[in-house]
């Protein structure tokens, strides 16, 4: 039986945030966790995956920890990504709409620092910041972190490896004496390298419990594919998803970024989001993708980090992830807050092997996916063609002259003869291109 909010610790005004949030029963790792950050004092080590409620688990105690005749910043939240950071940052101002002298700041790159080095002169009480952006704080003396007395890692694994000068630069500036607390959804050796480096020996670990949460509700599956046939039977894939939100995840912007032209052209709902896009361009993605006016997201690992959306009904790995790590924090995307998901990844034939080492370190089990055969790619290729015949529009410079010649010419037909008719049309054509396709590769063998 899960405990309530008041008797891990919570006090009244945070109580009734949750209530108005419509919040009652803790999550596993908030019930494990928020009971040590408010009565010991130790650093703490979590390990979690994500979707388990990470940020009430540490949001909710520091801010009744706050002392708020103190104005000095007394807590610091790294993020490693500013969509992340942004989420810590609405969740912390919802809980806190009943403790109003709490004061909360964002300090995120990709937006204009002025603002945010004027909003360091008020009282400040907690910061949430990505690493690149508070050491030019620091840099530029804007900041004052001298009487911190916690420090949280959010999603440390990510941290430690892209971010980790940064990071390693921001430890140097902060007090010794701080409590640090590190959330993570895997355990690599860096993040344990860390641990010895800047936190106390007598470190608290906690576990969330993974076999209620992580993998729960995700049904992890494998496709595999030529690679001449890769598009084709994604674009089929997400045909019978229509209406359905899902994140597709590939290796590299370039990748992501040819995958959204195809998406495009073949008239899906999606956008596109990476490193290198400028950072109003990803917030509006974002937030289109949020607010369901879009529905597929194309996205590198780093920049769909911070992506809470619950009704992400399937993940796509266009490209198997290098590390199990990645994995997870892909999969995790889906099945949040007790939803049901699919993990599909699309692989080719040598990549097939690589799947049972995925399975025992994970602690999962891929089924393969049953993969449409040539008569349905060929019927789906046909409803994308009619999908973008359907969504052109207009060509407003067209005589009207030239225009009554070809309605002349399709003036007796029916809609249904019409339709038949530019059907056989498409379907010749395609057969002609298919045919012209074999013979080039039946010469090119020949010739070899």
């Amino acid at each position: 039986m899960s405990k309530s909010f008041s008797a891990l610790g919570i006090n009244g005004p945070l109580q009734q945030a949750l209530t108005d949030l419509q919040i009652s029963v803790p999550t596993d790792i908030q019930e494990k966790t928020i009971p040590v950050v408010l009565s010991q004092k130790e650093d703490l080590v979590v390990l979690a995956k994500t979707g388990t409620g990470k940020t009430a688990a540490f949001g909710l105690p520091l801010l009744q920890l706050i002392e708020e005749d103190n104005t000095n910043i007394q807590t610091l939240i790294l993020a490693p990504t500013r969509e992340l950071g942004q989420q810590i940052y609405n969740n912390l101002v919802s809980f806190a709409t009943t403790s109003p002298t709490i004061s909360i700041a964002s300090l995120l790159g990709g937006i204009p620092i002025k603002p945010q080095i004027e909003r360091l002169k008020t009282t400040t009480h907690i910061v949430i910041a990505t690493p690149g952006r508070l050491v030019d704080l620091i840099n530029r003396e804007s900041i004052n972190l001298s009487d911190l007395k916690y420090f949280v890692l959010d999603e440390a694994d990510e941290m430690v490896s892209a971010l980790k000068q940064d990071v390693d630069a921001i430890i140097k500036h902060i007090p010794k004496s701080r409590r640090t607390l590190l959330f993570t959804a895997t355990m690599p050796g860096t993040i344990k390298q860390l641990a010895q480096n800047y936190m106390s020996k007598n470190v608290v670990h906690i576990e969330a419990d993974m076999d209620t949460v992580g993998h729960q509700g995700i049904d992890h599956q494998y496709l595999v594919v030529e690679p001449i046939e890769k598009l084709e039977v994604l674009l089929h894939f997400l045909n019978t998803k229509e209406g359905e939100r899902g994140i597709i995840f590939c290796k590299t912007k370039a990748a992501v970024n040819k995958l959204a032209k195809k998406l495009a052209i073949n008239k899906f709902s999606s956008g596109a989001i990476h490193g290198s896009l400028a950072q109003t361009i990803r917030d509006r993605i974002m937030g289109q993708f949020r607010e369901g006016h879009i529905d597929i997201l194309v996205a590198t690992d780093l920049a769909a980090r911070g992506i809470d959306v619950k009704e992400i009904s399937y993940v796509v790995n266009y490209h198997l992830p290098d590390t199990y790590d990645t994995y997870v924090h892909r999969s995790g995307r889906t099945a949040r807050a007790g939803a049901k998901g699919l993990s599909l990844s699309i692989i080719q034939k040598e990549e097939v092997e690589e799947m049972p080492e995925f399975e025992n370190e994970l602690g999962i089990t891929f089924n393969e996916y049953v993969k449409a055969d040539s008569k349905s790619i060929e019927e789906n290729n046909g409803l994308l063609w009619a999908r973008k015949i359907f969504k052109a529009k207009p060509n407003r410079t067209v005589s009207e002259e030239f225009k009554t010649k070809i309605k002349t010419i399709f003036h007796h037909l029916t809609k249904e003869e019409l339709v038949d008719k530019i059907l056989a049309n498409y379907l010749a054509e395609t057969c002609s291109a298919n045919s012209k396709a074999e013979a080039s590769k039946k010469n090119k063998k020949s010739n070899h």
